[in-house]
């Protein structure tokens, strides 16, 4: 027989005709040796003009989710309540499913996990992630959890671009966002790209790929880029550091996982400092293989609609994620660690001084000061104050400190008593 016979064929019915799904037409379009078509585009608003023909759409997602013939249901609209609806809908209705929803998956990992293995079918996300980076296949079937020591990333493109405006063209946080938005890398509400949910969302996902780890979104520490300064561009520019949002997870000595979303100086010689403007970066640490580093286009159009696309691809071979890790080697995370971090800041008054073990740098400029110090992570887990009266926090390079010598740091700390 040939092997060609073998493949399934889909017939897909997709909901949303942005930016993504609009892609994904196109994609298709120019892929026939997929063997797959779409039968119908459920869209909100009839009177659009859009770019493909009439017959496709429909208003009415009953006429996609209730069609037999349709055994594909891809996802990328913007609305988390009515993706989870879609999705679990096509689920219980027998069809498999491709999301791009980062937040919905993210928000309710443990209710579609239940999902998949009630009824068999598969739900695939890789678009969700690094668009166009293939990081969750590649953390599902080549790296055992036990070998890989760690996973760092820039998994938001808008945020990175705004950063590297401000570091290397000396813009002002509020231009940058402003050039981000007008080339279309920034969303007219800014806020989830700038705040870090957009980054957090894709690592509560990465999480469970990587360990084996399901946490809910609200017990990870993290923070965007908002309180971001030019004068800690002027730090890093000094110290030949750049300034990325860095999503990070770290294998512990005892075996636990130490995991956040906050930024990072990162020296030059670091595989994330190449990646600039809208790309994302992911650096996986394992036991044998060292350091490997994967690099994209995080978003936008065709990138996002590739990632897609390779899992519409998946679907012809009946592929799903096995979630092994989480199943049989589950992982745990821990708050029994350090972190060496900058803080810049206008009143020393707003900084809880009696948290940090010891303070190794500290300079008094006119309008803003700033520390380096190392912190238990615990001092950052459930509190805002430092992220509060316009304070910037950016980890050091190689920040998790497992074990520190506090007598040690206590004498060295005492030397620079006089600052408080």
């Amino acid at each position: 027989m040939n092997s060609m016979e073998t493949h399934k064929k889909l017939t897909i019915g997709l909901f949303g005709f942005g930016v993504v799904g609009e892609g994904l037409y196109r994609v298709l379009q120019q892929t026939p040796s997929l063997s797959a078509r779409i039968k119908k585009i459920c869209i909100k608003d009839p009177s659009k003009k859009r770019n493909a023909p009439d017959i496709l759409f429909t208003t009415d997602k009953e006429e996609i989710l209730g069609d037999p013939e349709i055994n594909v249901i891809v996802e990328v609209i913007n609305e988390t309540a009515a993706a989870y609806q879609i999705v679990t809908t096509a689920l219980k209705n027998g069809k498999d499913v491709v999301s791009a929803s980062k937040k919905m998956i993210a928000e309710n990992l443990p209710a579609l996990l239940r999902l998949q293995q009630e009824t068999g079918r598969s739900l695939l996300y890789e678009a969700a992630a690094c668009a166009s980076i293939p990081v969750i296949r590649n953390l599902e079937e080549y790296y055992d959890n036990d070998l890989l020591h760690g996973i760092k990333a820039i998994v938001n493109g808008s945020t990175n671009f705004i950063l590297t405006k401000i570091l290397d063209d000396r813009l002002e946080f509020q231009q940058a966002l402003v050039l981000a938005q007008q080339l279309g890398f920034a969303e007219a509400d800014p806020q989830l790209d700038v705040d870090g949910y957009d980054a957090l969302n894709k690592w509560i996902i990465l999480l469970n790929h990587a360990y084996g780890i399901i946490e809910k979104p609200e017990n990870i520490v993290f923070t965007g880029i908002q309180h971001i300064q030019l004068s800690d561009a002027a730090v890093a520019k000094e110290k030949m550091f750049e300034i990325k949002l860095v999503a990070q997870a770290q294998k512990l000595q005892n075996g636990k996982v130490a995991a956040f979303v906050l930024p990072q100086f990162v020296k030059a010689e670091d595989q994330l400092s190449f990646v600039k403007n809208e790309y994302n970066g992911v650096v996986i640490e394992s036991g044998f293989a060292d350091k490997q580093f994967f690099y994209g286009k995080g978003a936008g159009s065709f990138p996002t609609a590739s990632a897609v696309l390779s899992d519409i691809s998946a679907l012809r071979y009946d592929y799903h994620y096995e979630y092994k890790k989480l199943y049989h080697q589950p992982n745990t995370l821990t708050d029994d660690f350090y972190l060496r971090v900058f803080l810049s800041f206008e009143d020393i008054a707003h900084i809880l001084k009696e948290k940090f073990e010891c303070i190794e740098e500290w300079h008094a400029q006119e309008k803003r000061k700033y520390l380096v110090g190392i912190l238990p992570f615990t001092a950052l887990k459930n509190e805002t104050w430092w992220k509060d009266n316009n304070t910037s926090l950016i980890l050091m390079p190689e920040p998790v400190i497992e074990d520190i010598d506090t007598r040690r740091l206590k004498k060295k700390s005492l030397e620079l008593a006089g600052i408080f």
